[in-house]
């Protein structure tokens, strides 16, 4: 219960600063459930992250297989709350008071100048990942590095569904590494 609870104190307030999304604040996860409390290896982050992100629905659904992981079904569901919890409060105070000052120009420079501070975050979640799959695959890090920028390009540069690319790291994570 106390992992469940330090778990739980831990994503709510990562809940508030994540501007972006759950992705925006994986540095942030990652060092509060590997480093922090040794609850999952690298690996095993990555693996969640990845398992994650190819199921249907928002980025954010990360923590409830980080909380899976760390206390079963309850530490799924108090992962999530804690999550989601804080930020939708938030959220929907900014909203009330963003509908009274509609047309502020003040409020709209504040507005663009998230967008930097979103994708800074996002960005230095891409670099953890990339970090961890260079870890993985010790003894193949052109391999990793090649599957990491051949993933961003694709997502970057195709409208196809970046799960092509999760497959295919899978069949060759298979096929070279047993």
């Amino acid at each position: 219960m106390s992992d469940l609870l330090a778990l739980m104190a831990g994503l709510a307030q990562l809940s508030i600063i994540a501007v972006g999304g759950g992705s925006a604040v994986l540095g942030d996860m990652h060092r509060l459930i590997v480093e922090e409390h040794g609850w999952m290896d690298d690996a095993s982050f990555a693996r969640s992250y990845a398992l994650a992100q190819a199921s249907p629905g928002p980025n954010v659904l990360v923590v409830g297989v980080f909380g899976w992981h760390v206390a079963g079904p309850l530490g799924l569901l108090g992962a999530t709350i804690a999550m989601c919890g804080p930020a939708g409060l938030l959220a929907l105070g900014f909203a009330t008071m963003r509908a009274r000052l509609t047309g502020a120009i003040w409020l709209r420079r504040i507005e663009r100048g998230m967008v930097p501070v979103a994708l800074g975050l996002v960005t230095a979640s891409a670099l953890l990942l990339g970090e961890t799959a260079l870890a993985t695959w010790g003894n193949l890090p052109l391999v990793a590095m090649g599957l990491t920028a051949a993933t961003a390009g694709f997502v970057f540069l195709t409208k196809a569904s970046p799960l092509w690319m999760l497959g295919g790291g899978a069949v060759l994570g298979i096929l070279l590494l047993g």
